[in-house]
């Protein structure tokens, strides 16, 4: 398959927010295990490092045991981080299939505090279409918290 072919077969989740503190406080929300565990899930063995592998834990499903594997693919502080974001099982239809994509958060700096913006991208149809959908509504869900989160962190 071509790349052109993989690329049209595939979805993102984009999300835009404006979050009203620096930068550096959104960073520190985004990259403390202690703090990304109050706004998405603890993640296990987690430092933002290129190439650390970590972990979250979900809700298993058929022969997934809901376990995400990550690794940390890019880290510019203050500005970028990006992780692999895999689990499912390909024996599963539906919520728990086999999935293989990438979480990006990028930062800048805005009048009104930070841009905040998250790719969650190569969501592969039709296989992946009920993470699309739950993740799209989920990650809806998250971003506030996110922002709760880097309302509590000193400026």
């Amino acid at each position: 398959m071509t790349p052109i072919a993989t690329a049209a077969d595939t979805n993102d989740i984009v999300l835009d927010e404006i979050v009203p503190h620096p930068p550096a406080v959104v960073w520190r929300a985004l990259t403390t295990g202690d703090l990304i565990a109050r706004w998405l899930m603890p993640p296990t063995g987690f430092a933002p490092v290129e190439g650390c592998r970590f972990t979250f834990r979900t809700n298993p499903a058929g022969a997934w045991d809901g376990t995400i594997r990550c690794e940390v693919l890019e880290v510019v502080e203050n500005q970028r981080f990006a992780f692999s974001w895999k689990g499912g099982d390909a024996g599963n239809i539906g919520y728990g299939s086999r999935l293989d994509t990438v979480v990006t958060w990028t930062l800048t700096p805005s009048e009104a505090g930070t841009h905040l913006r998250l790719v969650h991208s190569g969501f592969a149809l039709p296989d992946n279409e009920v993470a699309l959908k739950n993740m799209g509504e989920g990650w809806r869900r998250v971003v506030p918290r996110l922002k709760s989160v880097a309302d509590e962190e000193p400026s």
